[in-house]
């Protein structure tokens, strides 16, 4: 019988043991209904108050059963309720130590500061993708969400360093900044940047002069939900068709298609051709978009005279088999 069903029972019999002690001193006794119930609780609970009305010998025999059924009712719930209790701390304790083990096994993961609106969907894109995440949040309550969604949460002060260290920010992929306030963002962002200066990190801010403030402080980007918002508003309403290929692309709704990245490494059989030598259209089936230089900017549409580079990044669009052939030519284990 599961611990549910053995407080169901529990309380059902302490009803059933109140109910039939009322009823018992009311129709033996010709007691009221309350002096009855109030009888059945002073011998249930055994305070010890004596008897409200002298009983009769058949009334003591009836109250004799009584303190029997309410001693073992009285001892079930507490003993269901203690088990309970004791199951509970231990679920607590075992969940604990499981989370603790996820934590020091995290490598090349993200962390997402604040289980808000923004931490979550960030959250969901990056799982949706394949990616670990480690979540840190000083409300319970949104914690919750990713303890149901079984990821791995430290609950507490994103900007606490020891909260950063459990959440293994040295081996972090990249860092997310998502609470509500600006304020916190920026002091989390400081505590971040401190202890790395390589790691990728993304802000939030709600107000356009916190903008300046985060990139100062270390982020190395910094997004606006409601400029965002704003903007988009207006690209639906301007290039509608536009937008919808974009969302067909980097969605997660439709996986025909994706916008990936793939970096060029040492050794690759690209590296000294030019885009018209390597044919990479031809022998991947993607479309090279732009290429970013290792030390140099993004180049849209590169020329087919264009050389690759070892460390270039090409920003390919294709079929998810098409970015792994690309990413065998580019000799790269990489993620789009």
């Amino acid at each position: 019988m599961s611990i549910r069903s053995r407080i169901r029972l529990a309380l059902i019999f302490l009803c059933c043991v109140v109910a039939a002690g009322t009823s018992g001193f009311h129709f033996i006794e010709g007691w009221s209904w309350f002096d009855g119930f109030y009888m059945t609780l002073t011998t249930m609970t055994t305070i010890g108050y004596g008897e409200i009305h002298p009983l009769s010998h058949i009334g003591r025999w009836f109250n004799s059963l009584l303190i029997v059924a309410a001693v073992i009712g009285s001892g079930f719930t507490i003993a269901t309720f203690s088990q309970a209790l004791l199951q509970f701390e231990f679920r607590k304790g075992i969940g604990r130590r499981r989370m603790e083990r996820e934590l020091a096994k995290l490598s090349n993961h993200y962390i997402i500061c604040g289980a808000g609106r923004v931490g979550r969907t960030v959250t969901r894109q990056l799982v949706a993708r394949g990616q670990s995440c480690v979540i840190i949040e000083k409300n319970p309550e949104r914690a919750q969400w990713a303890e149901n969604e079984k990821i791995p949460v430290i609950i507490g002060n994103a900007s606490s360093e020891e909260n950063l260290r459990k959440a293994r920010i040295e081996h972090a992929k990249g860092f997310v900044a998502a609470v509500s306030s600006d304020a916190e963002n920026l002091y989390i962002v400081l505590t971040a940047r401190g202890f790395r200066s390589d790691l990728k990190i993304i802000a939030r801010a709600s107000e356009e002069e916190a903008t300046s403030k985060l990139l100062r402080a270390g982020a190395t980007k910094v997004l606006s939900p409601y400029h965002f918002i704003g903007h988009r508003i207006a690209q639906l309403l301007l290039r509608p068709n536009v937008l919808d290929f974009i969302d067909t692309a980097i969605g997660t709704e439709r996986f025909d298609i994706e916008i990936g990245e793939v970096q060029v490494r040492d050794g690759s059989q690209l590296v000294g051709k030019s885009f018209a030598d390597a044919a990479i259209r031809q022998r991947a089936g993607v479309i090279v978009l732009a290429v970013k230089g290792a030390e140099s900017a993004m180049t849209f549409n590169p020329a087919p005279e264009d050389v690759i580079h070892a460390g270039d990044c090409l920003i390919v669009i294709g079929g998810d088999d098409q970015l792994k052939k690309v990413e065998v030519l580019a000799g790269a284990s990489g993620a789009s």
